[in-house]
């Protein structure tokens, strides 16, 4: 940490290359869903988890709670918990991207080395209940700031995450023996991806199109 004649600490500089650096770090960060099974070095996922916990929270109280999940047992559960939710979001699926849903297929519960369920403790003391009286969902909004930390940190260290969203969260938490107040956000596969690329999956698949910013800003 540098600080300046007075003592302060001095402000750090973030110069165009880093920013055009950082640029590229947010294109290609992708939502992998397939992994190679080369095992994560030791102590990969609590680096990670360190680097989550950086991400802003509403009134500081760092609300997230990560489980890693080591447990053949439970990690067999929660496979089983997928596909049984996946099988149930087929038949929702319209019929038109019925087959094409079929074919996105999520091989990361089998794949990926790291297995991470993060929640939310909507009952944590820390931060004195500060920015959340009218509206509490911010502590889930914290949570899912804390992942995207992670994913960009992740992608950095040429890591991929996937976010399994086809979950039953109840289920979830009773394989996973968490406490009753928790709220499930995500369950994350974390290892070294099969390939990469700058498209999200689903828009080479033709799923859904990314739109430009153009389209998603208004002005009043």
């Amino acid at each position: 940490m540098q600080r300046d004649e007075a003592g302060s600490v001095a402000p750090c500089a973030f110069g165009a290359p880093f920013r055009e650096r950082l640029r590229q770090l947010f294109v290609w960060r992708r939502d992998v869903r397939r992994f190679r099974r080369d095992a994560l070095p030791e102590g990969t996922l609590e680096r990670l988890i360190d680097l989550a916990a950086l991400a802003p929270s509403v009134g500081l109280s760092q609300p997230s709670r990560f489980v890693v999940v080591k447990d053949a047992a439970r990690r067999a559960a929660i496979r089983t918990c997928y596909s049984d939710c996946n099988k149930e979001a087929l038949a929702a699926q319209r019929p038109e991207k019925a087959d094409l849903y079929a074919r996105l297929k999520l091989a990361g519960l089998n794949e990926a080395p790291g297995h991470l369920a993060v929640f939310a403790d909507p009952e944590t003391r820390q931060g004195d209940g500060l920015g959340r009286r009218t509206m509490p969902e911010t502590i889930d909004y914290s949570v899912v700031l804390a992942i995207h930390t992670m994913w960009l940190a992740a992608r950095a260290e040429g890591l991929g995450l996937g976010w399994v969203s086809i979950l039953d969260p109840a289920r979830v938490c009773e394989i996973l023996e968490v406490p009753a107040g928790w709220h499930f956000i995500g369950y994350l596969c974390i290892g070294y991806p099969q390939a990469e690329d700058n498209t999200p999956e689903l828009e080479r698949e033709g799923w859904e199109r990314r739109r430009s910013a153009s389209k998603l800003l208004f002005y009043r």
